[in-house]
C-alpha cells in the first residue's frame, strides 16, 4: 500500500505539472486510503503538500509574468484569514460524535471525507464541462467586484481549511469573472493563491500542537514535486484538453466511490 501511495504521490504532482490543477483533490484519499492517516490529519498534510507544491509551480509562472499581484492580494487575503481561523479554531472545535442518523454514527472523519467527496465530484464536473473558445482582446482595466471577492475568497478559505484541497476549479473561474483576469494569468495567479493560504492554514495546524510524521510528509511532497517537474516537461507533448478530461471523468469516479463507501454502501475490506 505504501509503494502505491508514493506512486499516487507522484500522479498528484504530474496533474498539477500537465493539467495546472486536480492534483490536490488527490491528495486527501491517497494519504487515508494508501498511508493510513486519519481524514483530520490528513487535511493538515494535504495542506502542506499542496502548498508546496503550488508555491513550485508557480515560480515558471512568476518567470513568465503571468501573475497578477494586485489580484492575488486582494482575493487571497480573505482567503488566507478563513483557513488559517478555519484551521486553528473551528476544525478543533467540532467534536469528535456529531450525531446518528439511523444506525449511521456521523463523527467529524466522515463529515470531512463526505464533504472532500463532494468537492470531488463538483471538482470533476468542472473538469468535464467543455471551455468555449474566447476571442483574444485587447486588455480592459481591471475593475474588482470587492463584495463578491471577498465573499468567494473567504467561501474557498473555509473549504480548504476544512478539506485541505486548494480549490483551483473554484478560483479560476472566480479570477477571471470577477477580476477580469485572462485565463493563462488566472492560473499562474490561483497557484500563488493557493500557495499562500495552504501553507498559512498548515501553521494553524502547527500552532495546535498536533504530532506530524514528518518523514511521510516531506517524502510524498518531494515526490510530488518530482511529479510537477515531469509533468511540466510532459505538458508540451500530450494533448492537455483530453488529458484534463480523463482526468475528470477519473476524479469524477473517485469522488462517487468515496461518497458510497463512507456512508455504508459499499463495505470496507475486511
Amino acid at each position: 500500500m505504501e509503494i502505491l501511495g508514493y506512486l499516487a504521490s507522484l500522479l498528484i504532482g504530474l496533474s498539477l505539472g500537465l493539467i495546472g490543477g486536480g492534483g490536490s483533490i488527490l491528495t486527501l484519499p491517497v494519504l487515508v486510503y494508501l498511508f493510513g492517516v486519519s481524514p483530520t490529519l490528513a487535511t493538515a498534510y494535504s495542506l502542506f503538500i499542496v502548498g508546496t507544491a503550488s508555491l513550485v509551480g508557480a515560480w515558471p509562472k512568476h518567470q513568465e509574468g503571468l501573475i497578477n499581484y494586485r489580484t492575488a492580494l486582494v482575493f487571497g487575503i480573505p482567503s488566507i484569514a478563513a483557513v488559517f481561523i478555519t484551521r486553528k479554531i473551528v476544525l478543533p472545535a467540532i467534536p469528535t460524535d456529531l450525531f446518528s442518523i439511523g444506525g449511521l454514527a456521523v463523527t467529524k472523519d466522515l463529515m470531512l471525507m463526505v464533504l472532500f467527496a463532494i468537492l470531488m465530484v463538483a471538482a470533476s464536473i468542472s473538469m468535464l464541462q467543455k471551455e468555449k473558445p474566447k476571442k483574444e482582446s485587447a486588455p480592459e482595466l481591471q475593475r474588482f467586484n470587492y463584495p463578491l471577492i471577498l465573499a468567494e475568497g473567504a467561501v474557498v478559505g473555509v473549504l480548504t481549511g476544512l478539506v485541505g484541497a486548494g480549490g483551483g476549479f473554484l478560483i479560476i473561474p472566480a479570477l477571471v469573472v470577477l477580476s477580469k483576469l485572462p485565463m493563462k494569468q488566472a492560473v499562474g495567479t490561483s497557484l500563488l493563491i493557493i500557495a499562500a493560504k495552504s501553507l498559512i492554514g498548515f501553521t494553524g495546524d502547527l500552532m495546535t500542537g498536533k504530532a506530524m510524521d514528518w518523514t511521510l510528509l516531506l517524502t510524498v511532497t518531494a515526490i510530488a514535486v518530482v511529479g510537477i517537474f515531469l509533468g511540466n516537461a510532459l505538458s508540451r507533448k500530450i494533448d492537455g484538453a483530453a488529458l484534463k478530461k480523463g482526468f475528470g471523468w477519473f476524479v469524477l469516479v473517485m469522488g462517487t466511490y468515496i461518497l458510497l463507501k463512507e456512508l455504508g454502501f459499499i463495505p470496507s475490506a475486511a
